[in-house]
């Protein structure tokens, strides 16, 4: 396929997602690649293919989720990234962040120091990942224009583009965030499987 062998679909309020944002780019200049980065709306995914994670989020004795709190810690301070989660917002809307990403996917320096910096917002400060102030403040910071990211974050053409890549991951045989893809077809899902990925770029 031409132009990066890797694509990175993704959601802001995912922890996980979080992790293996951290650990893509190390991977991809060890192995000279390089990705694209493809904004999603994950709830639209769950809703489409994979409800049981309402549920086992509902569930207060679910063992396994009490236990990923604990392996999400272990994993930021490997990664070197702050996790403070969850937060009083999660579980978090993400429309207005995605929506403000998806904006910038045309340009994909601008979309990798917006979602560093959104990333550091929600899981480092507890920052409310769904407050348009909050974001364009956030993006401002980072050395963007973030009242024109937000302006163009709520057209028309924007929101279909969102649709349109959450819809896309669906029918590709993705089912949450991060889902991962190498040379188009090879599909991989969570910072766990960056690896897997690692030894797929390399074969």
């Amino acid at each position: 396929m031409s132009g990066p062998r890797v694509e990175f679909f993704f959601d802001l309020s995912s922890p996980w997602t979080r992790l293996a944002f951290a650990n893509l780019w190390p991977m991809l200049e060890r192995t000279g690649e390089q990705a694209v980065l493809r904004p999603i709306l994950v709830g639209g995914v769950f809703n489409a293919v994979n409800p049981a994670v309402y549920a086992a989020r509902e569930d207060s004795g679910n063992r396994r989720l009490q236990h990923s709190w604990k392996v999400l810690g272990d994993w930021a301070r490997l990664a070197g990234v702050t996790m403070n989660f969850p937060s009083v917002y999660h579980p978090a809307k993400s429309v207005n962040a995605m929506r403000m990403a998806c904006a910038l996917e045309g340009n994909q320096t601008a979309l990798r120091t917006f979602t560093a910096a959104v990333f550091e917002s929600y899981f480092g400060r507890q920052e409310n990942l769904d407050d348009p102030d909050v974001l364009v403040a956030v993006a401002t910071a980072a050395g963007l224009d973030g009242a024109a990211i937000r302006a163009a974050s709520v057209t028309d053409e924007n929101k279909l583009r969102l649709r349109g890549n959450t819809d896309e991951l669906v029918a590709r045989g993705g089912y949450g965030s991060p889902t991962i893809f190498v040379d188009g077809t090879d599909m991989y899902f969570g910072n766990d499987q960056l690896p897997l990925v690692e030894a797929a770029l390399k074969r």
